[in-house]
């Protein structure tokens, strides 16, 4: 008689009670997630950047409205109604009254740059030295063309206009009520990890609140300070050299050197004297913003090394365009807090687990 032999039955690769499939499927998901994550991170790019941005004036708001709060004892609705009148307010007042004049001095300093730029092509020639002006607007050229992908998207008029609102509504929206949408996220996140992500989330808010503001005060520093000096000397154009060493005291490193260039070709234009005057007052103020703007506001907030700010923005530059070169020092800021807040948390856990055995 033949022997009998019972079949067992195996899983199977649809028996998802198997603790052996359940790891492989949990494996298999963090490898699609993480290949979905980044293709959708590639793809959406330009909203990612506009949601960051508006993450940032939202911030800028928010900041602006608790300085409000301390002197003004009413709603944080108006309060933050009163900081957005009042900025909107400044943007068209400044412009209204400088609107005509900026738009004449602009024609004319790209006139002043491709002269200035010529005459230096001119004398690296005569050093002997191969590079001629042409090549010098083609580098120009090539620079300013590496915009990427989101600029390219929101290159026009329209496309600017719309992305600029898109941000500004988010960010009154995010303004309006920051905790409602903290609590949104971290209702997403499990019930032992919502302590630490509030820790975070307010620890990111400080951060980004402080670094903001102390922008915001070196871009009025460099901006009235270069457009007075400069106005005093009666070197061309201070009134625009001033909101462009403004509005370029945002990107740090990149920023000064850009507004030191424009100040030093505009200033040579109209003479030797002028043009060294021009390169002290640009001197002047970076020193102030440097050794004493800086250090005061944004340095106790958070402390970045010059070398990874500059590494950061040549990164965001090159993969989002203008806007991600712009939002390259805030990102990096985030992402050191976080890591700072998550090396404490494991700190704090390791203690924990150490003591335990003790008390035991």
């Amino acid at each position: 008689m033949s022997e009998t032999h019972k079949h067992v039955e195996e899983p199977g690769p649809s028996e998802v009670r198997s603790p052996l499939v359940q790891q492989e499927l949990k494996r298999a998901g963090v490898w699609f997630g993480l290949a979905i994550a980044i293709a959708l991170t590639a793809l959406l790019a330009q909203p990612l950047m506009l949601i960051l941005g508006a993450m940032v004036l939202a911030t800028m708001m928010d900041g602006g409205s608790r300085l409000l709060g301390r002197i003004l004892p009413i709603g944080r609705g108006w309060r933050l109604t009163i900081v957005l009148l009042s900025a909107v307010a400044f943007l068209v007042w400044t412009f209204y009254l400088t609107g005509s004049s900026l738009a004449a001095q602009a024609q004319a300093m790209r006139t002043i740059v491709e002269a200035q730029v010529t005459r230096i092509g001119g004398w690296m020639q005569q050093l002997g030295i191969t590079a001629t002006p042409s090549d010098l607007k083609g580098l120009a050229q090539q620079a300013m063309s590496s915009m990427g992908r989101v600029t390219a998207a929101l290159g026009t008029a329209m496309g600017a206009i719309t992305g600029g609102a898109m941000m500004l509504v988010l960010a009154i929206f995010l303004a309006t009520e920051p905790k409602l949408y903290e609590r949104g996220v971290a209702w997403m996140l499990p019930m032992d990890k919502r302590a630490q992500f509030y820790t975070i989330a307010d620890k990111m808010g400080w951060t980004l609140r402080r670094l903001m503001f102390g922008r915001i005060i070196g871009m009025s520093v460099e901006g009235v300070g270069t457009w007075l000096l400069l106005w005093v000397f009666g070197v061309p154009m201070a009134g625009l050299l001033g909101i462009l060493t403004g509005l370029l005291a945002f990107l740090p490193n990149i920023g000064a050197i850009i507004s030191g260039v424009l100040i030093v070709l505009v200033g040579f234009s109209g003479g030797m004297d002028t043009g060294l005057y021009a390169v002290g007052v640009y001197l002047v103020v970076q020193i102030v913003d440097g050794y004493l703007i800086v250090p005061m506001v944004a340095k106790r907030a958070v402390d970045l090394a010059p070398a990874l700010v500059l590494a950061a923005q040549i990164l965001f530059g090159a993969l989002f365009g203008i806007i991600g070169l712009f939002l390259a020092d805030p990102i990096v800021a985030m992402i050191k807090v976080y890591l700072e807040e998550r090396s404490k948390a494991s700190r704090s856990d390791r203690d924990k687990a150490l003591l335990q055995p003790a008390d035991g």
